[in-house]
């Protein structure tokens, strides 16, 4: 079954996995990652799972979801500027 997500929903999806990846970021400069290095890879296994799945009804969502979780800075500037053009 590949069903659509709506905008709304894919939107609050890419921003929650971009909190986390800020989250990891944040950690992995702190040096705490480490301690948490086992749990942080099940969440990035879901997460691209997840993406995988998005796939082949919603290329755009599943890039989003990766960028989000890889570059979680990136994805919110990008963010940020489509929502201040006029």
């Amino acid at each position: 079954m590949s069903a659509l997500l709506p905008d709304d929903d894919a939107n609050a999806l890419v921003e929650l996995v971009e909190k986390v990846g800020l989250l990891r970021r944040d950690m992995q400069h702190r040096g705490e990652l480490e301690q948490y290095e086992a749990r942080i890879g099940r969440i990035e296994q879901k997460v691209l799972a997840l993406a995988d799945r998005f796939e082949p009804s919603q290329p755009a969502l599943a890039a989003a979801l990766r960028t989000a979780w890889k570059l979680p800075a990136r994805s919110l500037a990008f963010r940020n500027a489509d929502h201040q053009k006029p």
